[in-house]
C-alpha cells in the first residue's frame, strides 16, 4: 500500500502542479528508488536511455513522419475526395464522407491527432457551407479521428507492445475488425442525426468523375494494401512497415503527386522530429518508473488485492475498463500506455485474459478517453481548427461517444468479436 501510495501521490501531484508528464514519471521513479533504498544515479540514467534505445520503437518516428508526409503531400486530401465522390450524395453525405475517409486514413497513418486535423481542415468548412449543425459536425470528425490508433498501422500498438512485451503484429491484426465496427457504429449514429435534422446532400457525382477520383487516389490507396499485405505475408516486421510507409509516402508525395517541395520537406521533417522527441522522452521516463514498479513487485501486490474478482474474467475486464476509462479522461493516450501498461498487463495475464485481447481493449479505451472531457485531446484539435467553443464540440461528440461505449460493452461481454477474427487473420 505504501508503494502504491508513493507511486500515485508523486505522479498525480507532479502533474497537478503543472509538471510535464515525462518529468513527473522520472520523479516518481526516483521517489520509489529512495523508498526502496535503491537510489543510483547511474541506474537512473541507464534506464532512461534504455527506454528509447529499443529497435521496435524505431516504428514511432517513421509512423509520425508518414502521417506528416501524407497530409503535406496530398494523400489525405485525395482519400477525402474519393469518399466524397462515392457517398457525398446521400442525405448528410459529408458526414458519411468523414467516416469513410477516417477509416481509410486510419489504415495509413495511425495518429489520431494527424488524421483529425486533416479531416477537420478539409471537411469542417464544407459542412458549414451545407449548414450542418456545428456541434454534430465537430463531434463526428473528432469521433472519426480516434479510429486511427485502432486500425493498423498504429503507433499506440507499437508503444504498448514494446512496453508490455506483447506481439505487435498480433496487436495490429486485432484492430482491423473492431476498427471497421467503429465505422459502422458511427454510420448508424450519423444516419439518425442526418434524418432527424434533414441535412443536405451534395450533388450526385457522375460515374466518370468517380472513376477519375479513384484513379487520383490509387497511389494513396496502395499504402494500406502494401502495409497489411506485408505484415500478413511476413515480408516485413511492424518496425520495417513503418519505414516502408514513410518512404512510400515520401516517393508518392514528391515524384507522383508532386505536391511536396524541398522547402516544405524541411518543415515536415522538423514537425516529425519535434513530435518524436516528445514521445521518446516519455518512453525513456516511463521505463524508469516501470523498472521500479517491477522491482517493488507492484503488479503481484495488486493481483493479491484483486484476487476476489480475478477468477471471473468478464467482471475483471469490466472493472479494468472502468478504471482505464477514468484514467483516459484525465491523461493522453501515450502516457496512459507507458504508466499503466506495465501494471495492468500482468494482472490481465494472471486473470487468464488473452494478452493481445487485453492490449487491444487497453488502447480502445484510451482512444475513447481522447474524446472525453476534461482533457479530450482530439476534441481540442477540432475546436482549434474550427475555432469552436470546447462546449460545442463536447456536446456534439456525446451521441458518438455513447455508441463507442456500447461497442466497448459488447467487446467485454463477447471477446470473440476480437479474438475470432484475429485467429483467422493470423
Amino acid at each position: 500500500m505504501i508503494v502504491t501510495f508513493i507511486f500515485l501521490a508523486v505522479l498525480i501531484g507532479g502533474m497537478a502542479i503543472g509538471m510535464p508528464i515525462a518529468q513527473a514519471l522520472v520523479l516518481t521513479g526516483v521517489a520509489l528508488m529512495w523508498h526502496l533504498d535503491f537510489f543510483d544515479s547511474q541506474l537512473l540514467a541507464q534506464n532512461l536511455q534504455a527506454g528509447f534505445d529499443n529497435f521496435p520503437l524505431l516504428a514511432v518516428p517513421f509512423f509520425i513522419l508518414a502521417g506528416e508526409l501524407m497530409n503535406a503531400g496530398g494523400l489525405s486530401r485525395r482519400i477525402i475526395d474519393l469518399a466524397r465522390a462515392f457517398v457525398g450524395h446521400i442525405r448528410g453525405g459529408l458526414g458519411f464522407v468523414a467516416i469513410g475517409a477516417a477509416v481509410l486514413l486510419a489504415s495509413m497513418s495511425g495518429s489520431a491527432i494527424a488524421d483529425t486535423a486533416a479531416l477537420a481542415t478539409i471537411l469542417l468548412p464544407m459542412m458549414r457551407e451545407q449548414q450542418y449543425p456545428s456541434s454534430y459536425s465537430a463531434g463526428l470528425l473528432a469521433s472519426g479521428g480516434i479510429i486511427a490508433p485502432i486500425i493498423p498501422p498504429s503507433m499506440p500498438f507499437v508503444i504498448y507492445g514494446v512496453t508490455t512485451n506483447t506481439s505487435i503484429s498480433k496487436l495490429f491484426l486485432s484492430g482491423v475488425v473492431p476498427g471497421l465496427l467503429m465505422g459502422i457504429f458511427l454510420i448508424a449514429a450519423w444516419a439518425f442525426i442526418a434524418r432527424k435534422h434533414q441535412l443536405a446532400a451534395l450533388p450526385r457525382v457522375p460515374w466518370g468523375a468517380r472513376v477519375k477520383a479513384l484513379g487520383h487516389s490509387f497511389w494513396a490507396m496502395m499504402m494500406p494494401v502494401i502495409i497489411l499485405g506485408g505484415l500478413k505475408g511476413g515480408i516485413f516486421t511492424p518496425t520495417e512497415a513503418a519505414v516502408v510507409a514513410a518512404v512510400y509516402a515520401l516517393l508518392v508525395s514528391t515524384f507522383i503527386y508532386r505536391e511536396l517541395t524541398l522547402a516544405r520537406l524541411y518543415d515536415v521533417f522538423l514537425a516529425a522530429g519535434k513530435t518524436t522527441a516528445v514521445v521518446m522522452f516519455l518512453c525513456g521516463a516511463a521505463t524508469v518508473t516501470a523498472y521500479m514498479i517491477t522491482l517493488a513487485d507492484l503488479p503481484n501486490m495488486l493481483a493479491d488485492s484483486f484476487a476476489g474478482v480475478m477468477g471471473n474474467p468478464v467482471v475483471f475486464m469490466a472493472l479494468m475498463m472502468v478504471f482505464l476509462l477514468a484514467v483516459g479522461t484525465a491523461m493522453d493516450l501515450t502516457p496512459t500506455i507507458l504508466i499503466f501498461g506495465p501494471v495492468c498487463a500482468p494482472l490481465a495475464v494472471k486473470a487468464g485474459i488473452d494478452p493481445v485481447y487485453f492490449g487491444f481493449m487497453f488502447i480502445y479505451v484510451g482512444c475513447i478517453g481522447l474524446i472525453t472531457p476534461p482533457v479530450g485531446t482530439v476534441q481540442n484539435v477540432v475546436a482549434g481548427v474550427g475555432r469552436l467553443r470546447m462546449e460545442t464540440v463536447i456536446r456534439g461528440t456525446t451521441p458518438f461517444l455513447l455508441m463507442y461505449v456500447l461497442l466497448l460493452v459488447l467487446m467485454v461481454i463477447f471477446p470473440k468479436l476480437i479474438t475470432a477474427p484475429l485467429a483467422w487473420m493470423h
